[in-house]
């Protein structure tokens, strides 16, 4: 197939690229920033440079490039400093999720592609209700913290649009497998702590499976949605502590929650309490998707670890079971 791929200079779209060439896709590839031409020129992509808020550079760059399918991996988030309030953390990835969704899927419809995968997440947006880990059809948080309800929105719009043209929606757990993880800093200089009770799930996917699970998707997913994430998700009291050790950090210190949601905001006592992960049974059975790091028990020391950590054991991850 000959694949456009907007935000392929970004974290997926980089490890997705020279995954698609090498099953003998053609792709064309979008960026933003100057210089990212040659990076993706040297994983094999053809690149443009586009601004996917501008709708007629949009229909322009889809129909110049002919695609087969088109996919939609662009964020705003490239050294972003996150902050209490989600939402300014968000504001333009939200935009590209809202209007340059839009721009996107009226150019594939323009030239008769009916092929869409577009990035979505996972994590922290299931209902805080019954099981802690929450298949595809279980509902969706209907009233999140203030500060993260433009967020949630944006991702309802993304979703409910692409499932308007029989697209398929990745919903990705939390990215890791990048040595310049924005959490890193944090969790080494022990300012990530558990709040309250620790027990707000996370799912975690690090980028190479995230990125082998589009390619599959892309070949031939039926339309419809898929957590891809991993097997094991996990309470903050279990990972957190697991990561600042791979990182040789001290243990995180924990705070109450009416503690946290003074400092960091509702969001954070949500994430750190309330969230519910989300199950891959689906994204595995469907797709054929095999991780290659089925937990973060395994990925984070082959990602982060530093010697000692290494030669430890690793314990066997285990699915929840869905709510």
């Amino acid at each position: 197939m000959r694949v456009f791929i907007a935000g392929a200079s970004g974290a997926i779209g980089t490890r997705l690229v020279p995954r698609l060439v090498e099953r003998g896709h053609e792709v064309v590839g979008t960026y933003h920033t100057a210089g990212k031409d040659e990076t993706l020129r040297a994983l094999g992509a053809e690149p443009v440079a586009l601004d996917l808020l501008d709708r007629e550079a949009v229909l322009a760059a889809v129909r110049a490039a002919r695609p087969d399918a088109v996919v939609h991996e662009a964020t705003a988030l490239a050294n972003q400093t996150f902050s209490r309030n989600f939402d300014r953390t968000f504001a333009a990835t939200n935009r590209l999720r809202t209007e340059g969704t839009d721009a996107l899927l009226a150019a594939a419809w323009d030239v008769g592609v009916r092929r869409v995968v577009a990035q979505s997440f996972a994590s922290y947006r299931y209902a805080r209700v019954g099981g802690p880990v929450k298949t595809e059809d279980d509902p969706l948080d209907a009233d999140p913290p203030a500060s993260m309800r433009n967020g949630f929105a944006a991702m309802r719009h993304l979703e409910q649009a692409v499932a308007s043209v029989d697209g398929i929606v990745l919903r990705y757990g939390g990215f890791y497998g990048d040595p310049d993880d924005g959490m890193l800093e944090p969790v080494r200089k022990g300012r990530f702590p558990i709040v309250g009770d620790g027990g707000g799930m996370t799912s975690f996917v690090h980028l190479d499976d995230a990125a082998s699970a589009t390619a599959l998707a892309i070949e031939g997913a039926e339309p419809g949605i898929y957590n891809v994430c991993d097997d094991e998700p996990a309470p903050a009291r279990e990972w957190l502590p697991f990561m600042a050790e791979t990182l040789g950090a001290r243990p995180p210190r924990r705070i109450p929650a009416f503690v946290a949601r003074i400092l960091a905001g509702g969001a954070a006592v949500l994430i750190g309490t309330e969230a519910r992960g989300a199950s891959n049974a689906k994204a595995r059975r469907e797709l054929g998707w095999e991780p290659r790091y089925p937990s973060w028990r395994q990925g984070f020391p082959a990602v982060y670890g530093a010697p000692a950590r290494d030669a430890a054991p690793v314990a066997t991850a285990h699915p929840h079971p869905s709510s």
